[in-house]
């Protein structure tokens, strides 16, 4: 199918979306990009900020109006969040108009919810539909797949330890706070979540438990506990394994993920932990009514000099079935939530526009895919090159 634009940003006047439009400027050499939203004023006022890229205006709700989007573009990121809000019938028409999709969600019910809707034509069709390319849930996923692929040998076990420095915005806000709003069923719990049917060994469901405690970790010479990110990453790096394993290509017969938070001393970890604990009360409790005029408001976000000065890391404890172990990292300086966050998607709608040749499962394979099953060598390569490092380290 003919396409108008290799790249249109969905939510280009929200927070992140300006920052995926500054990014997608500056290298983004040869594509045709295009801004679309809700909002045309807005849309007029960011078109004036940078190449005079064509505007596109579209409601959440209005299928027709995504679908003059969607016939037109290759490939669409979307920063419309709360997704289960406003990108519901964007990815169904991404996927009836034959156009690749990446966002930036950490909604795992509402992948969950597109899985069941859209996977099985996504993948006949041959279209990749891959939420959680940001902060949420990248670097967990393309990590650990980097790190079993470099030990070579069917891997047992990978843990993740994640540190970092930055701020909140009012889009990630009102996501958290519209979550606890919903009353989602106990299957959301399940660590499994996103797994397809049947995918899971006994052995994996009783050793991938999300409960983490604070304790000392020798290999890393660090204290580790609970990462208030932790509910959503694992579960898509637990449908990486498990989609690997559908093409021949297992992590591990019985491969178990576990993730944690990276802490300097006990001290630092039990207040993390606390702290967290505390911030799960506001979310999923009335006490949210209280603090939420406290936080940033739509639209709004950390400062340039918290966005330049943050970073992350992520550290990956391998081990395999033979027992052999391996340590490897993954950083990026930069605010994870928004400067990397925005990097991170774009660099994931490149490897789509232009690397589509060389991505993992070839010409035609599609579906509701993770970051690693739909982007895989391609995008690391372009991460590599874009300042993210990937190194093994020596335990």
């Amino acid at each position: 199918m003919q396409k108008d634009f290799d790249i249109v940003i969905y939510g280009a006047t929200g927070f992140t979306g300006r920052l995926c439009f500054e990014y997608l400027l500056n290298h983004s050499d040869g594509i045709k990009i295009a801004i679309a939203g809700r909002n045309e004023e807005k849309l007029k006022t960011l078109q004036g900020e940078g190449n005079h890229s064509e505007i596109l205006v579209a409601d959440g709700d209005d299928k027709e109006a995504l679908d003059r989007i969607t016939s037109r573009s290759r490939v669409i990121i979307s920063t419309a969040g709360p997704f289960h809000r406003y990108s519901s019938k964007l990815v169904a028409s991404c996927v009836e108009n034959q156009c690749h999709y990446v966002d930036i969600t950490g909604e795992n019910f509402w992948v969950r919810e597109l899985i069941d809707k859209h996977h099985l034509k996504a993948s006949e069709r041959g279209i990749r539909i891959i939420p959680s390319c940001g902060y949420d849930s990248l670097p967990s996923d393309l990590g650990t797949y980097f790190a079993v692929k470099e030990m070579g040998k069917s891997v047992k076990r990978v843990q993740s330890f994640h540190t970092g420095k930055g701020g909140i915005s009012g889009g990630t806000s009102e996501t958290m706070f519209s979550m606890g709003d919903l009353k989602l069923g106990k299957e959301m719990t399940d660590p499994f979540l996103l797994n397809p049917k049947d995918s899971v060994t006994n052995t994996q469901r009783e050793q991938s438990t999300d409960k983490i405690s604070i304790k000392k970790n020798v290999d890393i010479n660090a204290w580790s506990g609970p990462f208030i990110m932790a509910f959503a990453n694992t579960r898509v790096v637990r449908r990486s394994a498990a989609l690997f394993s559908q093409k021949q290509e297992s992590y591990g017969v019985n491969f178990v993920y576990q993730e944690n938070g990276f802490f300097k001393s006990f001290i630092s970890a039990f207040l993390v932990s606390t702290g967290t604990i505390f911030a799960g009360l506001i979310l999923y409790t009335p006490l949210r009514k209280l603090f939420r005029p406290l936080l940033p408001k739509p639209g709004e976000g950390p400062s340039q000099s918290v966005m330049d000065n943050g970073f992350f890391e992520c550290l990956f404890l391998v081990e395999t079935e033979d027992g052999d172990k391996g340590l490897f990292r993954m950083y990026g300086r930069g605010d994870p939530g928004y400067r990397v966050t925005s990097k991170l998607v774009c660099e994931s709608a490149l490897t789509l526009s232009k690397d589509e040749e060389s991505l993992p499962g070839g010409e035609g394979y599609g579906g509701v895919l993770t970051p690693s099953t739909g982007l895989g060598e391609p995008l690391i390569k372009r991460l590599l090159s874009s300042g993210i490092s990937f190194e093994n380290l020596e335990l």
